[in-house]
């Protein structure tokens, strides 16, 4: 069985405002600009944001890609993990956090 994804397609992300150019510009402007230079963060800590973002909602092609820019931008793998893992507690922790609303609705109807 095939997969939808396919690492080669990584390369056609440019490709995707042949249909609406100036929107695909302006897009690949901001996002050049917010993640291909050093500001308050440098682009080491942005790649390793954007990579565990990337696992935090699954998309292989970001995965893919921000893997690279952590190693180009300076990042070690153990460093990458640590994100990985970041990224994995901030899912927990929202998880479980949103059983106080559980909770709340517990205390109305069972009260």
């Amino acid at each position: 069985m095939s997969s939808y994804y396919e690492s080669e397609d990584l390369k056609k992300f440019g490709d995707i405002g042949r249909h609406a150019g100036p929107l695909a510009e302006q897009f690949f402007k901001y996002y050049g600009q917010v993640t291909g230079a050093d500001g308050a963060l440098t682009r080491r800590e942005k790649a390793l944001i954007a990579l565990a973002i990337a696992h935090a909602e699954k998309c292989p092609y970001c995965i893919d890609a921000y893997t690279t820019a952590c190693l180009e931008a300076g990042a070690n793998p153990e460093q990458m993990m640590e994100a990985v893992h970041v990224a994995a507690t901030m899912k927990a922790g929202i998880t479980l956090a949103h059983a106080i609303q559980m909770n709340n609705h517990l205390d109305k109807l069972v009260l």
